[in-house]
C-alpha cells in the first residue's frame, strides 16, 4: 500500500487536492499524532487548534512584536553600553563641523535639526517605524499569496486553516526580519548608513559602539572616522530634507515591487512535492520550508522590473551624490578621506544583513551597485556646469539620470556648459530683446 495521499481515495473533504499544499496537509496528522479522515486528510478542527497554539496573536501581515524581540535578543548577546555624554558631545561637535564644511560644496542648507548617539538597541527602536513602512507591503503580498495560490473552491473550504497558515508565514517572515535587523544593528554606523531614510527626519545619529569597533580594522584614527561619518550623515540629511519627494520615491519603489509578488505554485509543486511528504507542521522549521525552494521564484513583471530598476538607480544616485559632496568637502582638509572613501564604497557595494534579508524574502536587494558611476556623473556635471546645476537635478524625479546615463556618466548632459555670466548692460539688452519679441 502506498503512502502517497494522492493515491488514496478522495471523498472531496480535502480542499487542497491537486495543489502544492496537498502533501503537507494530507500527511499533517502523522506529525501531530492525530488521525486523518478519508484520503489521509486531517480533521481541520483538531489541526486548527494545534496550529493556533504555535502562534502568538498579532495584527497585520507580520508579527512585529516577534521581530522586535528577536532583534533585541540578538543585540543583547554582546555588550551594548549606553553612549556616554562624552560620546554624545563628540558626535554633536563632529556633525557641526561637517555641516560647516558642506556649506561650501552644496547649495542645500543643513538638514540637521538634532544629533544623537544611539546604542544598538536604540537603533532598532528608532528605525522600526520606517522598517514597517518598507516591509509590510512585502509581507502582505507574501501572506496573501498563500491563499491566492489555491483554487477558489479550496479557499472557501479551508478559510480558517489558511488564516492560521497566513499567521505562520507572518511569524516566519518576522523571524527572518528580526534576525536581519539584529545583525544589522551590530554593524550599522549611522542612521543613514544603508542609504535609506530610516530615522526621524532631521536627526543625525551615530552608533558609537559600532564606530569604535569599525575603527579597529582601519589604518585611520577614530576621530577621522567619526568626522567622515558625520560628513556622510549630514550630507544625507541635507539631501532628504531639501528634496521633499525623495523619501516617498524610495519607499514607493519598494511598495510597487511588493505589489507584484506572486506565489510560484507550479514551481512549488515541481520542487517541493517530495519535500512536503511527511512534513511535521508542529515544527516551525518545517513550515519555514514553504518559504524556500522557489516559492517566490516567479519571473518579475514589467512593473516589478521598473520598480526594482528605479530603486537601484535612486539608491546609487543618493549614495553617489553623498560621495561626491563629501569628497569635495574633504579634498583639501582631510588627508585620510580618500582612504575612507574607498573603504565605504566597497562596504556599500558588498551589502549587509538587511540587504540579505530582503533578498532572501523576495529577491529585492537594497544596495547601490553603481555608486562609482553615480559619483562620477555628479562630479562631471559639477565640473562642467557648477554646483547649482548638479543639485538642481534633484528638483524633480523626471530630471534624474537614467540607467543609460549611468552607463556613460561622463556623457550626462555632455553638451551643457556653465551658463554665461552677462554684465548688467548685456542683461538689460537681452531682456529688452525678449520683451520686444525678438
Amino acid at each position: 500500500m502506498t503512502n502517497d495521499p494522492s493515491d488514496q481515495p478522495d471523498d472531496g473533504r480535502n480542499p487542497f487536492k491537486g495543489t502544492p499544499f496537498e502533501q503537507f496537509f494530507s500527511g499533517a496528522m502523522g506529525g501531530l499524532g492525530g488521525s486523518g479522515g478519508a484520503g489521509g486528510f486531517p480533521d481541520l478542527t483538531q489541526l486548527f487548534g494545534q496550529l493556533q497554539q504555535l502562534m502568538q496573536p498579532y495584527d497585520g501581515p507580520l508579527n512585529w512584536t516577534l521581530a522586535t524581540d528577536l532583534a533585541r535578543q540578538q543585540v543583547a548577546t554582546e555588550p551594548d553600553p549606553t553612549p556616554s555624554q562624552r560620546q554624545r558631545d563628540a558626535i554633536a561637535d563632529a556633525v557641526r563641523l561637517a555641516d560647516h564644511w558642506l556649506d561650501a560644496t552644496t547649495d542645500f542648507p543643513s538638514g540637521v535639526q538634532s544629533t544623537a548617539a544611539w546604542s544598538r538597541a536604540e537603533w532598532v527602536e528608532q528605525t522600526l517605524a520606517v522598517w514597517k513602512v518598507l516591509v509590510e507591503p512585502i509581507a502582505k503580498q507574501s501572506v496573501d499569496g498563500i491563499s491566492g495560490a489555491l483554487p477558489e473552491e479550496a479557499q472557501a473550504q479551508a478559510g480558517p486553516l489558511l488564516g492560521i497558515l497566513g499567521k505562520a508565514v507572518g511569524a516566519i517572515l518576522a523571524t527572518q526580519l528580526g534576525s536581519g535587523l539584529g545583525a544589522l544593528a551590530g554593524e550599522v554606523l549611522s542612521v543613514s548608513d544603508i542609504g535609506l531614510p530610516l530615522g526621524p527626519a532631521g536627526r543625525a545619529a551615530l552608533v558609537p559602539t559600532n564606530v569604535t569597533a569599525f575603527a579597529e580594522g582601519l589604518d585611520v584614527s577614530e576621530d577621522d572616522l567619526l568626522l567622515y561619518l558625520a560628513l556622510r550623515e549630514a550630507a544625507h540629511q541635507r539631501l532628504f530634507a531639501h528634496v521633499p519627494w525623495l523619501r516617498d520615491h524610495v519607499i514607493g519603489a519598494v511598495t510597487d515591487f511588493a505589489h507584484g509578488i506572486q506565489v510560484n505554485v507550479e514551481g512549488m509543486q515541481a520542487r517541493m512535492d517530495e519535500q512536503l511528504r511527511g512534513i511535521d507542521p508542529s515544527n516551525p522549521e518545517a513550515i519555514q520550508s514553504l518559504l524556500e525552494g522557489g516559492m517566490f521564484d516567479m519571473p518579475k513583471t514589467p512593473a516589478q522590473e521598473a520598480a526594482l530598476q528605479r530603486l537601484e538607480v535612486v539608491l546609487a544616485l543618493v549614495e553617489g551624490w553623498v560621495d561626491e559632496v563629501v569628497s569635495q568637502a574633504t579634498v583639501e582638509r582631510m588627508p585620510a578621506a580618500a582612504k575612507l572613501q574607498e573603504t565605504f564604497r566597497r562596504r556599500r557595494a558588498a551589502g549587509g544583513p538587511a540587504e540579505d534579508t530582503f533578498s532572501t524574502l523576495v529577491g529585492l536587494e537594497l544596495r547601490p551597485r553603481r555608486l562609482r558611476d553615480a559619483s562620477t556623473l555628479w562630479g562631471s556635471l559639477r565640473t562642467r556646469q557648477g554646483v547649482e546645476a548638479r543639485d538642481g537635478v534633484w528638483m524633480h524625479p523626471d530630471l534624474l539620470p537614467t540607467p543609460a546615463d549611468l552607463d556613460d556618466p561622463l556623457g550626462f548632459r555632455e553638451d551643457a556648459t556653465a551658463p554665461e555670466i552677462l554684465s548688467d548692460d548685456d542683461f538689460d539688452s537681452e531682456l529688452k530683446k525678449m520683451l520686444d519679441g525678438e
